[in-house]
Formats: structure tokens, sequence, C-alpha cells
């Protein structure tokens, strides 16, 4: 007998867990070696995972829509059709793993309140009342014990007190939400209460989707790296009527940006380079990440690959590619997760300055915001009207120090404010 496992694959270096898409396999159906069995959300994009045997797919033990550590196996496959019987066998007898138990856990924590609130008003023989329902008992002569609870999880309440004594409950007790126990031969006291307040959509607790837990981790490690921050004021007139000659062509604001930081790293290998336990590791290409937002949440950075290689019509064009596969999920991880120096743009949102946090494995990230008209003074004295855009570039300290990125940012702003037709060529 021959009864392999499909176990949960590691999609890229950061992934921990995968969240299985659909099965493209039913159970019975024959699997050959290379056929997708299934669709997995890794940490930032949807892969097909192929199997590595051939037989047929005896059992799923996780269905479409599961989280699933690294490794943990996921469906079992007979190598004849005979043998199917028995890995159904196998798989039912199959430990719960944590991602199965979990849910099980949740199931009964949310059951039991629901279970105790019409059980009685004992508990492992303790009287459970509250203390106005012990007053009052004691004044009405009612003994608890003899009561069913209608509070919660079966405590009783003064208005118990007051309808198994067949009296009204006193006005001290009663709260405007209170309902009111009238009996026979009593009359109910009227109160007047405003009117109830609109009701509040109820609260919700939303689990984060695959791409926001890789997010979280990537955030949280950053916190450990020693960074520091700096600014710069670049005049965006000549870039500005740049983008507007080019925009009819297909080339993007994002490309433009992406050109002239991957033309000005070429003189500041320190600024493109990242910090290993080892030393500086230096890096032989320029591969310029991008911060896209996500529509279902969380962001992710596609990477323009040999950015200061590219002209700016096919670096346009390679973007579009990518922000569009980004968003449909089908980037390699090679296409997000190499990149050796990042740009977060959100002047297109109308956000005038703010400061970026450091991605794992890179030296520096480039915040950039919106060109604004701001009044200057010139250098003849003269007060004029010029665009404007601040940047802040956060950089690990460890590697890069205040004079490489003040002078990074300088040059950057030179070539933008006096060489941007280079960007062309």
């Amino acid at each position: 007998m021959a009864i392999r496992e499909v176990f949960m694959p590691a999609l890229s270096s950061t992934m921990t867990e995968g969240k299985i898409v659909s099965w493209t396999k039913s159970p019975g159906d024959r699997v050959a070696k290379g056929d997708t069995v299934l669709v997995v959300e890794s940490d930032k994009a949807d892969m097909d995972v192929e199997s590595f045997a051939e037989g047929f797919l005896a059992i799923l033990l996780f269905e479409a829509g599961s989280s699933v550590p690294v490794g943990q196996t996921i469906a079992l496959i007979a190598e004849t059709e005979a043998e199917i019987a028995e890995a159904k066998k196998l798989g039912a007898t199959a430990a719960p793993s944590a991602s199965t138990a979990a849910p099980a856990a949740a199931s009964t924590a949310i059951a039991t309140p629901v279970a105790a609130a019409t059980a009685p008003s004992q508990a492992s023989g303790r009287l459970i009342a509250s203390p106005r329902a012990k007053k009052l008992a004691k004044d009405m002569g009612v003994n608890l014990e003899q009561l069913k609870g209608t509070g919660p999880n079966g405590r009783v309440v003064a208005a118990d007190v007051a309808s198994a004594a067949g009296k009204p409950l006193p006005a001290n007790m009663v709260s405007p939400s209170a309902p009111q126990v009238v009996t026979a031969g009593t009359v109910a006291p009227i109160i007047v209460t405003t009117a109830a307040p609109p009701s509040v959509p109820m609260a919700k607790l939303v689990p984060f989707n695959t791409l926001q837990n890789a997010v979280n981790r990537n955030m949280v490690a950053s916190l450990a790296v020693p960074t520091f921050r700096t600014g710069f004021t670049i005049t965006t007139d000549k870039l500005d009527g740049l983008y507007k000659q080019l925009k009819p062509k297909g080339v993007t604001m994002s490309a433009l940006l992406a050109k002239a930081v991957s033309m000005t790293l070429k003189n500041y290998p320190v600024i493109n380079s990242s910090f290993t336990d080892a030393g500086i590791q230096y890096h032989g290409a320029i591969n310029v990440s991008v911060a896209v937002a996500m529509p279902d949440g969380g962001l992710i950075t596609p990477v323009l690959a040999n950015a200061d290689q590219m002209d700016i019509y096919s670096l346009s064009r390679a973007w579009k590619d990518l922000v569009d596969r980004a968003r449909a999920k089908q980037l390699q991880p090679a296409e997000y997760s190499s990149g050796t120096f990042t740009i977060s743009n959100l002047g297109m949102f109308g956000v005038d300055k703010f400061d970026a946090i450091l991605p794992p494995g890179t030296g520096a990230i480039l915040a950039i915001g919106a060109s604004r008209p701001t009044v200057v003074a010139t250098a003849d004295g003269a007060i004029a009207v010029r665009q404007q855009m601040q940047v802040n570039m956060t950089a690990d300290h460890r590697i890069i120090y205040g004079a490489d990125a003040a002078a990074f940012l300088q040059d950057l702003a030179k070539l933008i404010e006096t060489d941007v037709n280079s960007l062309t060529m």
C-alpha cells in the first residue's frame, strides 16, 4: 500500500501558514504528477499547488477557506483506487490539528452561556441571586431556593421575588428599561421615559486575512531596527510638466519617481544595501519596490527589477502589469520580495508628508507627499509660487548614516529640479 500525504507548502521565505482558496480536484479524482490540486493564498498572492505524486485524491483534511500551518498534512493521495477506502480511514483517525481544534473550542465557548441561561438558579448547590433579590426576599418572606431565576445564567433577580410574592416590584428597584410585574389586584406604576435611542449596528470581529497577517509580522520585526528619518523639500515644476507631456503615452507618476530614485541610487550603493549579521549586503541590482494598497486590506510592494536599466515607457508598462497582477493575487514571490529600496507614495491621496516604516531586509524607504503650490523666496530675493513636495526617508542606522541620507536626497532633488529630462533617456 502506498498512501502519500499532501502538505501545506511554504510558498515564500516568510510564509508560516497558508489559506486554502479552493481545491481543483475532488475526492476520488485521478491525479497525475504536476497536476494542480489546490490554490493557496500565501502571504501576498494566490498560487497553484501541484501534486508530486500520482494516484487518486482520497480525502481532504481541510476544506476551502481553512488557514493551515506550513508543513501540515492537508490531504491524502492513494496510489490505487482500491486503497482509497484505507486512506479515508487513516484521514478519519488522524488527530485534529491546532487549526481544526480552535474552531471547536470557540464553538464550545459560545454554546456554554446559552445553555447556562436556562439552567436552574442553583449551581453546585449554591444559590445564584442578586443582592436586591436577597434583600427583597427577606422583606417579603419568600424562600429563594424555591424560585427559578430569569436573570443571566439562571440568576434570581428582584422581579422573580416580587412575582412569587404576588406583589409589585418596589419603585426604588424599577429601572426605566425594566419590564413591570403586574399581578391581580394591583396597578403598575406609570413610568414616563424618553424615546429609545436609535439602534447601533452590531459590532463584529473580523479576523486578519493572510496578507494582513504577513504585514503585521513585518511591521513588528521592523521595531527591532534602529532607524532615523531625514526630510527634504523638492520643487516639482519640471517634473509635473514632464508628466503632463508623457501621461498620454501611458507614463505614470509612479514610474517617473521610481526611475528618478533608481538613477540616483546608482551613485549611492550604501542606500541600496541591507544589513546582515555578517556585514553590509551590497546588492548587484537596483530593484525598486513601490507600496500598493490591496482592495481587501493590507499592502503589497511589487518590485520594478533593474529599474535603472529600463526606459520610462517600459518601466510604466511593467508597473501597470505588476499592479494588475498584484490586485489579482497573481504575483510570484520574487516579484514582491526582492526589492532593494522602497517607495511609498501617499501624495496621490493629498497627504502632505508622512514617515514610513522600514520594510525588513532593506536599508531605506522613501515616503513621498503631495506636490502643492508654495510661496517661496527665490535666489534673487523675489517672491514666487512653486510646486513643491515633501519627501522623508527612513533608513537603517546600522548601515546608513545621516550624511549618506542627506547627500542622496540632495542629488535626487537636483535630478528632479534641474535634470528631469534625463528620465526619458
